[in-house]
């Protein structure tokens, strides 16, 4: 996807989209929702990261920065190639027609079925696919060899994290995980085709969409989990100490939204030792998403100019420090190894000088979010006014309140500016939200889907802070779209030089 020219696009986390299984994924109701995107004059789809969920449902937290999520993998096409019944397909819980997704029940269902999928694919597959698998698994065999250990052995000790397995496991003993991929050599089988079968789906869903112009945007979380199979496979890579607990944890400073800052966990990165072999890790996780995703956001930027080091045994993100980031050597090693890279920078929060001038060396777009732009005055970087081509304008992220619910909560102060700004009030902000945005010179214009269907603080999708649901269970049905929201929003992309719409002038 070329980030230079004029686009836009709606943000939709495959997760909230319909269907009967009690959660989205890759079928034909994501193809759909591509032929929506085209229809509407739309050239992006943005995800959040489709890597496995992890505590509190987030795709923030995930087991791996490589894995596909297997909640995603659509279960109608095994029933098409003859490994899973269609009978597995007719036991639905009651709880799948609540207008959310239900994760305590979705996880187990839609596991169990793909379990009986492997087993039908051991039992019935063809010649050529047995051999596309073995194929597969053995370009991926980078990351997928460990993934499927590391989830082998999760399951084996009870869902206990990796520093509490056995030491010679734990340590990663030669002897020891040799045992272990003979002991569970099935259960490693299983977890290989899970990804076999997500990689196979979100491919053919890519050529589905750019074969209809609609490129998809993927999301790149900067830091990964303690308890994952990259942590657990790399420890090297990681502040860890021989107990293989973290030295010092991920965060961001105290500032107006939290006196005590916040304090994310997350182990932080041996720069200076993954400097030694070129990042290649780091090459390998971008090679990987670009396998996935025409472009991807990187989310929290400003780590990789500087980060805030937490001592692990401090309780809050108060006695932190600002340590300086791996800064444009990273990315110039990986763009040695693969090219252009079409990424765009989320450079949100504290962003010091230093961090402009990385995104700006690298070519990376920055994003401008309208909803942060009417708390001052009219010399707000955020405002359509103030912004340059090369960036992100976005009306909201799956972080902030929906337009409507923003309207509602937002001062009066904040209220008065943005409703003289966009000559608007509580019943059309969205569409001037983004109407606005669509205006900017921003080459790239996004909007989550709850925000073109005009929808309050219901139907967000994540509170920061906060964990479980109602986060991340946000899911739309086929019936709050109807027809007007798609030809409002494909007038006013045409009208905007972003697309073309037929009903232009109609």
């Amino acid at each position: 996807m070329n980030l230079r020219q004029r686009a836009s696009g709606i943000l939709l986390h495959p997760t909230s989209l319909p269907g009967p299984h009690g959660s989205g994924d890759l079928g034909d109701e994501a193809c759909h929702f591509v032929d929506w995107l085209q229809a509407c004059g739309q050239k992006i789809w943005q995800w959040l990261p489709t890597t496995p969920i992890g505590p509190g449902f987030s795709p923030y937290q995930s087991v791996s920065a490589f894995a596909g999520n297997p909640l995603l993998v659509a279960l109608e096409p095994l029933v098409q190639r003859g490994w899973l019944g269609p009978q597995a397909l007719h036991e639905r819980p009651a709880a799948f027609d609540a207008p959310c997704v239900d994760f305590e029940t979705v996880v187990p269902w839609r596991m169990a079925r793909l379990r009986q999928a492997a087993q039908g694919f051991a039992a019935r597959a063809t010649h050529e696919d047995r051999e596309e698998h073995a194929r597969w698994c053995a370009a991926q065999a980078g990351w997928l060899d460990d993934y499927a250990l590391f989830m082998a052995l999760e399951s084996a000790h009870g869902g206990a994290p990796w520093w509490q397995w056995p030491e010679p496991l734990a340590a990663r003993r030669a002897s020891a995980l040799q045992a272990a991929r003979r002991e569970h050599a099935a259960e490693l089988a299983f977890w290989c085709f899970v990804q076999w079968c997500f990689d196979e789906q979100c491919a053919a869903l890519k050529r589905y969409a750019n074969d209809r112009g609609v490129a998809l945007m993927g999301d790149l979380p900067i830091f990964v989990a303690h308890h994952s199979a990259d942590v657990w496979a790399r420890p090297d890579l990681y502040h860890l100490d021989r107990a293989h607990q973290p030295t010092v944890v991920a965060g961001v400073p105290p500032d107006d939204l939290g006196p005590l800052g916040q304090r994310w966990g997350n182990p932080l990165y041996r720069w200076d030792r993954m400097a030694e072999d070129g990042y290649a890790w780091w090459t390998a996780r971008v090679r990987r998403a670009l396998h996935q995703a025409d472009v991807f956001r990187i989310d929290h930027f400003r780590g990789f100019a500087a980060y805030w080091e937490i001592p692990a045994d401090r309780p809050d993100a108060l006695q932190g420090r600002w340590v300086e980031g791996p800064g444009r050597a990273l990315f110039d090693a990986i763009a040695r190894a693969l090219g252009e890279l079409p990424i765009v920078a989320e450079d949100l929060g504290l962003i010091t000088p230093d961090v402009h001038a990385l995104r700006e060396a690298c070519g990376f777009p920055g994003m401008k979010v309208l909803q942060y732009a009417f708390g001052d005055d009219a010399t707000h970087e955020y405002l359509p006014h103030r912004h340059e081509r090369r960036c992100v304008v976005c009306t909201g992220t799956h972080d902030t309140d929906t337009a409507r619910g923003w309207w509602d909560a937002a001062s009066a102060g904040e209220r008065h500016f943005a409703g003289t700004y966009l000559a608007c009030g509580a019943a059309d902000v969205h569409w001037a939200l983004i109407r606005s945005a669509l205006n900017s010179v921003a080459d790239t214009a996004i909007f989550p889907l709850q925000d073109v269907l005009g929808l309050p603080s219901t139907h967000r999708m994540n509170v920061p802070g906060t964990m479980g649901a109602p986060n991340w269970t946000w899911r739309f049905a086929w019936d709050q779209v109807g027809s007007d929201p798609g030809r409002v929003l494909g007038m006013l992309t045409a009208a905007s030089g972003r697309g073309e719409f037929a009903l232009l002038g109609a």
